[in-house]
């Protein structure tokens, strides 16, 4: 529906009138043909009925609309128009375009939001303020709130069992497809790993020279355990394992002589603790600025004897 004409001072164009509610245009629509504009609930509610112009009947349906020409957006800008709260005892006049952010700041306004000044500080609408209790309503909200956390739980779980189901559909498919793993399966399982690593904290190794290289069987099961219990994808396990010992270590970690001359390097590590492990994973997800003798992919378990913070 359009503006009522008589809160207008001034003289207003018939350009600018509704030929179906007889009021000053209101979000104004044009036909693309005839170039006839009337009010976006006016005329949608007009097409529901029937498919053409009210003004020409030419044929019109709601995808045809468009946007009215910015000159004559610009003319209803301009037009003077009474406060929406008039009725309440408002005496301002404002611009057409300037009139929703005066009716929300407006004094008169039975709708603004004021603060509760009686302790509670909610902010409730003034109309509302003289029925407003403050135990009362601020049970209600958290009552809301704890319904919206509940709903929140709610789809944390069901997501959390989608995703579970996924990484299900995902192991069996590699398994049934071994040496040929569907490219889904592979982006799949590298974002896993992705959002495993960064669950991680970050960790700083103090002392490189108390890297084990080749940690006895009791020593790497401790190690395993802490992996699976930090939720780290069952598919790199073993490989993250296996490449904890210098047998499958890079180029760049293979020999002590060469591990020497590369202390200074492995400060450009981003290493990842592992809980109540005197360990870190190098993930290659990390560790992209590194060179490719430096690093393993899907990454380097690196266990110490000391020297983790």
């Amino acid at each position: 529906m359009g503006f009522d004409l008589g809160r207008f001072r001034g003289d207003v164009d018939d350009e600018l009138i509704c030929a179906i509610c007889s009021g000053v245009l209101q979000e104004p629509l044009q036909a693309p043909g005839c170039e006839h504009s009337f009010c976006s609930f006016c005329i949608k509610q007009w097409l529901l009925r029937q498919m053409n112009c009210p003004v020409d009947r030419q044929p019109l349906t709601t995808t045809q609309l468009k946007a009215v020409p910015r000159i004559l957006r610009n003319l209803l800008s301009r037009l003077n128009i009474e406060c929406d709260n008039a009725v309440f005892g408002c005496t301002a006049v404002v611009k057409l375009d300037c009139l929703t952010s005066h009716c929300l700041e407006c004094s008169y306004n039975p709708k603004k939001p004021v603060t509760c000044e009686l302790g509670c500080g909610l902010i409730i609408p003034k109309d509302e303020l003289k029925d407003h209790n403050c135990v009362r309503d601020l049970r209600s909200l958290v009552e809301k709130q704890q319904e919206q956390i509940s709903k929140l739980q709610q789809q944390f779980s069901d997501l959390k069992l989608e995703v579970n189901m996924l990484k299900d559909c995902a192991r069996a498919m590699r398994s049934s497809n071994e040496g040929n793993v569907p490219a889904i399966v592979e982006h799949f399982e590298q974002d896993e790993v992705v959002r495993w690593a960064h669950t991680l904290p970050t960790a700083r190794v103090t002392r490189w020279g108390g890297m084990i290289s080749t940690p006895d069987a009791n020593l790497q099961e401790g190690v395993r355990k802490a992996l699976i219990d930090s939720g780290c994808p069952p598919h790199i396990v073993t490989e993250l394992m296996e490449n904890s010992h210098e047998r499958r270590w890079p180029l760049g970690l293979s020999t002590l002589e060469i591990r020497q001359m590369n202390r200074r390097v492995y400060d450009n590590y981003v290493c990842r603790k592992i809980s109540s492990r005197q360990a870190v994973v190098v993930m290659s997800c990390d560790n992209t600025h590194m060179s490719e003798d430096m690093i393993l992919d899907p990454g380097l378990v690196m266990i110490f004897a000391h020297g983790i913070e």
